[in-house]
């Protein structure tokens, strides 16, 4: 039973280190995407997007109790709805 525990404990601190290297890469994406690309999206400012998924990496990866999971939030909301948008922008795919 203990290492049944012990699994479980090393594979949510891998899940969470994982989610925490995306919000890495996707606040390095935002750094080297273009300004105007969030303004034609109607987002929030590019610099915003950048700190949001810096502190998001940071709070994941040192799984703040209630902020790790804000963090996951933000992440997804970046990867599954902003990324898409500002990808088809840039593409020209209006």
């Amino acid at each position: 039973m203990l290492y049944i525990s012990l699994f479980l404990s090393y594979a949510i601190t891998g899940v969470y280190w994982v989610l925490a290297l995306c919000a890495l890469i996707g606040a390095v994406e935002v750094l080297f995407t273009r300004d105007d690309a969030f303004t034609a999206a109607d987002r929030k400012p590019k610099m915003i997007w950048a700190a949001i998924l810096g502190g998001s990496s940071f709070a994941v990866a040192l799984s703040l109790p209630f902020l790790s999971w804000i963090g996951i939030v933000m992440t997804g909301l970046y990867w599954f709805d902003v990324r898409p948008q500002i990808k088809n922008i840039i593409s020209g795919n209006w």
